[in-house]
């Protein structure tokens, strides 16, 4: 049994050095960046501390999995609470939906909403959302799907197309929901994938499973950032080196495949197995064999891009909800301008306000991030439109309840700003999930005609999204300990 180097301290990276040392692996992780996390990162600025990846957290068995694969439980090292609500949607008429754990909770929230009939619809749909999930989630979602043979299921695939899932998504929930309110709760969740909900297919109404049913939850120590933060400590117990402040520049190979890593500090880690887990579109641009090259990624799309404005506030909010969903008056146009390259022209926005990360500003304040969806740099060019959207969003953020901002501390990311942390066409969340870029069409999980070259994280199957990540993790692993088995 070689060595094993992965690149990358991201969940992906993370998820597979904890699995690989634990089943005694000689696992050394190098890491550019001077802590774990990779996406799911965090920043200070004064006494404030923000979490800078992502804010909501679903499907936390998946995280418990790559702790209990490393003889740990997730309780002891990081604890976890369900927020309540999961989210609050907040419409342009001044009507709001709150999404609460429970069918009988959330049939009364819709109720109230919409009605008593469109509530009995709701539980209609509610139970045709776990029919999907159950469909997809073993045969497709947590399995290794860049493997041709994987996706040839066809009883699965009859079954998913019975339920609707390769109808678009916006149709599907059409055909049960009748308020728009209630559609947009169960649709906005195609941004995830980078899509629209008229291009996004049926199948991923399972994220709207995911976080409307299954429920989102939040550390209850230290945010998001925890969450890398124990899966480095517990790949060190188990076993594996974390270097951070170096970085990997090239993956050398020889004549039965991978050879080692050559570091910017001249150093040379040896390897039989490689595991890359940082952006993939980068890392064919010089890190990576040429053996390595993928088709898939000959003509990328990507998902948009976002731009982040992080508040540290001199006071609390009495009553705001830990996410809120914030919709403009327009719809359907504001993908449409994405697609086109624009900013929206009435933008929905994403306020999370983590009161309960004590830690994260001092007493008596608060800490309060905004995202608002813009295009990416392949869509759009982005000279001099920063300050003209962060002047707008400011005042959006007054017309809404949250006061005069511009004088508050804030620490901003757009477009070319994640370009510059190395994320591919300035975008955080990677290609979309178009079906050219969905299962076997995604980026491989190994490198085909490199043997021991493997990739994990938002690049490959299963895709984007925090136990998505998780999960190309542990198949990463599992191909390593499959084949040296």
């Amino acid at each position: 049994m070689g060595p094993t180097v992965v690149i990358g301290a991201g969940l992906g990276g993370l998820a597979a050095a904890m699995r690989l040392a634990a089943a005694g692996r000689d696992v050394t992780v190098v890491e550019a960046r001077d802590v774990p996390g990779g996406c799911c990162g965090t920043a200070r600025l004064g006494e404030y501390r923000f979490d800078t990846g992502p804010s909501v957290l679903t499907m936390p068995g998946v995280l418990a999995d790559a702790f209990a694969a490393a003889g740990e439980d997730l309780e002891s090292w990081l604890p976890l609470r369900r927020l309540d609500p999961y989210y609050r949607l907040r419409y342009h008429d001044g009507s709001h939906l709150d999404v609460v754990a429970g069918e009988d909770a959330m049939a009364e929230e819709v109720r109230r909403l919409c009605g008593a009939a469109e509530a009995g619809r709701y539980r209609r749909f509610r139970a045709r959302l776990a029919e999907l999930f159950a469909a997809e989630w073993d045969a497709f979602i947590d399995r290794d799907m860049t493997r041709l043979r994987n996706l040839a299921r066809p009883a699965a695939l009859t079954r998913l197309a019975a339920l609707g899932g390769f109808r678009r998504l916006d149709r599907l929930v059409a055909g049960h929901l009748t308020d728009p309110r209630l559609i947009r709760a169960h649709t906005f969740q195609a941004l995830y994938v980078g899509l629209s909900p008229r291009q996004a297919l049926g199948i991923y109404a399972v994220i709207a499973h995911m976080d409307t049913v299954g429920g989102v939850y939040f550390p209850r120590h230290g945010g998001m950032h925890a969450i890398p933060q124990a899966m480095a400590a517990v790949a060190e117990k188990a076993g594996a080196r974390l270097r951070y402040g170096v970085r990997a520049v090239r993956v050398e190979t020889g004549s039965s495949g991978v050879s080692g890593v050559l570091l910017d500090t001249g150093e040379r880690l040896a390897a039989r197995d490689v595991v890359v887990a940082c952006d993939l579109p980068d890392a064919h641009a010089g890190l990576l064999p040429r053996g390595a090259g993928d088709w898939r990624l000959r003509r990328p799309r990507y998902s948009p891009s976002c731009l982040v404005l992080h508040f540290g506030l001199d006071r609390r909010l009495p009553g705001q909800a830990h996410h809120t969903l914030h919709f403009g008056r327009e719809w359907h146009s504001s993908f449409a301008d994405l697609a086109r390259g624009r900013p929206q022209g009435d933008p929905n926005l994403l306020v999370t306000y983590p009161e309960s990360d004590s830690g994260a500003a001092p007493a008596g304040h608060a800490t309060l991030t905004v995202l608002e969806p813009a295009p990416n740099l392949q869509r759009a060019r982005w000279d001099g439109l920063t300050p003209r959207l962060e002047e707008r969003l400011l005042g959006r953020l007054a017309d809404l309840g949250y006061g005069d901002l511009s004088g508050a501390p804030r620490l901003g990311f757009d477009p070319p700003g994640w370009a510059g942390l190395g994320h591919s066409a300035g975008t955080p969340f990677a290609l979309d999930h178009r079906f050219r870029q969905t299962a076997w069409f995604r980026p491989a999980g190994a490198a085909r005609r490199v043997p021991g070259l493997h990739f994990a994280g938002m690049y490959t199957a299963p895709g984007v999204g925090v136990p998505p990540v998780l999960i190309s993790g542990r198949l990463a692993a599992e191909r390593i300990l499959e084949a040296r088995r």
